[in-house]
């Protein structure tokens, strides 16, 4: 679409409309966090946007958003950046010569189909935290605390230290983060082909923001993010090309808009047209 649509209230926005007008929009050294869920150029149906660019256009098209990412993050940001194992040495390369790169972050996840039959079958994604200043960043480690098994579960104490002592029972996760991928029979589920899991954007809003401040998400699809920075107490700006994702927004922050009530009713629906699932859907 070519003129941008706006929807707000007094905490969050959304821009309807392309993502290179949309961060146009946005003033420089604006935004605490990014979080960024381009599309990957490998054929998904985003109801009726398919992905099918050269690989050149598609990398080429990245870089120029990125760099409007990199404009509106404050010095003191922080970018977590998704995309596919194909795409993302690319992608790390690039972001090498603007940010520093804090972590490399692996989301692994289990499948209950065949993946794959004569490779093996991709079971992560990969995230890069990015940051402008690699001594001034927000980082909430407390916040995001796990179990650590040695001490929580194994008792065990740790001889190095003098005078001896048990091993910790709460750890900052590692950067590999086993969240499952959301499912139809969730409370959570949109109708979006590539919806991230709430408890995935928690951590990362958690950890690299604060009350109050602004969490932009240029590809906002199921708008997760802008829901999760919501529910914690954050501001959102949310850009969104599509129109039937658009409403999932407006819906999930009660936004005022021109739909009338009944177009912004979540009715789920599967986001495959697998046979064997509709017959186990039947059978049930």
């Amino acid at each position: 679409m070519s003129k941008l649509k706006i929807y707000h209230n007094d905490e969050h926005k959304i821009i309807h409309g392309d993502v290179l007008k949309g961060l146009s929009e946005l003033p420089s050294e604006s935004i605490d966090l990014i979080f960024a869920d381009p599309p990957y150029n490998i054929g998904k149906d985003f109801d009726g946007l398919v992905e099918n660019w050269k690989e050149e256009e598609f990398l080429e098209w990245c870089y120029t958003w990125l760099e409007e990412c990199y404009r509106v993050l404050k010095p003191s940001g922080t970018f977590y950046l998704m995309n596919s194992t194909e795409n993302m040495p690319f992608l790390d390369i690039w972001c090498r010569k603007k940010f520093f790169i804090r972590s490399r972050i692996v989301w692994s996840y289990d499948s209950s189909g065949v993946q794959a039959k004569k490779f093996f079958g991709s079971m992560y994604e990969p995230i890069l935290m990015l940051v402008k200043d690699k001594n001034n960043y927000t980082f909430n480690a407390d916040d995001i605390l796990v179990e650590a098994k040695t001490g929580a579960k194994r008792g065990l104490i740790d001889y190095r230290k003098n005078p001896p002592q048990p091993y910790n029972t709460m750890k900052v996760p590692g950067n590999v983060w086993e969240f499952s991928r959301v499912r139809f029979k969730m409370d959570e589920y949109e109708n979006h082909p590539t919806q991230k899991p709430e408890s995935l954007l928690e951590r990362i809003i958690k950890a690299s923001s604060n009350s109050g401040d602004l969490v932009l998400d240029p590809f906002s699809g199921s708008f997760t993010t802008s829901a999760v920075s919501k529910k914690l107490g954050r501001r959102s700006v949310g850009i969104e090309v599509n129109e039937e994702y658009v409403k999932i927004g407006l819906r999930r922050l009660d936004l005022p808009s021109d739909y009338h009530e009944s177009e912004l009713i979540k009715e789920k629906k599967r986001k495959t047209t697998n046979s064997s699932k509709k017959s186990r859907v039947m059978a049930i």
